[in-house]
């Protein structure tokens, strides 16, 4: 297991770059931070978030495209308002990865 704040500040770091309008997965988020393996670490960083206006971690969702049944930030409803608000449909709390998933070619790595 990572130690706990340099991991969640990777996952923090790169959670800020998922542009308004677009969604990344955990397992994509953990890749991106650094380790593959990281998934269930980036929930936990994810509902540990100290700044969710800063930091989106509405825009992140399992490898299905599903929401988290225990966002940490007013439940999953909220995180399907929230995902409405930035453009992003979410029929029976699933976005369509086909379409929304950010595509993260440009970032530059942070491990």
């Amino acid at each position: 297991m990572p130690k706990n704040d340099t991991a969640f500040q990777k996952i923090y770091d790169v959670v800020k770059q998922i542009p308004q309008g677009k969604v990344a997965t955990y397992g994509q988020i953990a890749a991106l931070a650094g380790n593959k393996h990281w998934a269930r670490v980036v929930g936990y960083a994810l509902h540990a978030n100290p700044d969710p206006d800063h930091i989106p971690c509405y825009r992140v969702v399992n490898r299905e495209g599903r929401v988290s049944p225990a966002f940490a930030f007013g439940g999953q409803n909220r995180q399907i308002e929230l995902l409405k608000a930035d453009g992003i449909p979410c029929s029976a709390g699933r976005v369509d990865l086909e379409r929304y998933q950010w595509k993260h070619f440009a970032l530059t790595s942070l491990a």
